[in-house]
């Protein structure tokens, strides 16, 4: 796998801390992205300095998880949020009672919106700013 595969990878992952590494190492021109990825050694990377790009958020990844909530014994929310205590307190001000659990699902689900299959992924991209509903489920 070459570097550049790999570094859009942890972008599309988002995998902060890795993408991070590789943008340092690009940058101070130890890697390219054209090399192939097993080149990457991340002991030849400044710690401070990729510790900063990772504070600073150079590469602007907010990672964004998708939260199934039971609202009773047949109805669930989904709900995009950074984590899983953001998707209950956003849960709570939206619908004024407590969720009876909240549980992580991948973002590489797949479901079925009309006609169309679509993963949480790509509904994700449909959204400006977190956290937000998703859609909702009721089990039969």
């Amino acid at each position: 796998m070459l570097v550049k595969d790999l570094y859009l990878d942890t972008i599309r992952y988002e995998n902060s801390a890795l993408a991070h590494y590789i943008y340092h190492l690009l940058a101070e021109k130890r890697i390219s992205l054209d090399d192939d990825s097993i080149k990457i050694d991340l002991v030849r990377a400044d710690l401070q300095k990729v510790e900063e790009l990772i504070q600073k958020n150079v590469l602007c990844i907010n990672k964004i998880c998708i939260y199934s909530l039971k609202m009773n014994q047949k109805d669930f929310v989904f709900i995009f949020a950074a984590s899983r205590e953001e998707a209950i307190h956003f849960y709570k001000r939206t619908f004024p009672q407590p969720p009876l659990n909240c549980h992580e699902y991948s973002l590489d689900f797949q479901l079925t919106r009309g006609n169309d299959v679509i993963s949480f992924r790509e509904m994700r991209k449909e959204f400006d700013c977190f956290p937000a509903i998703a859609g909702w489920f009721e089990k039969y």
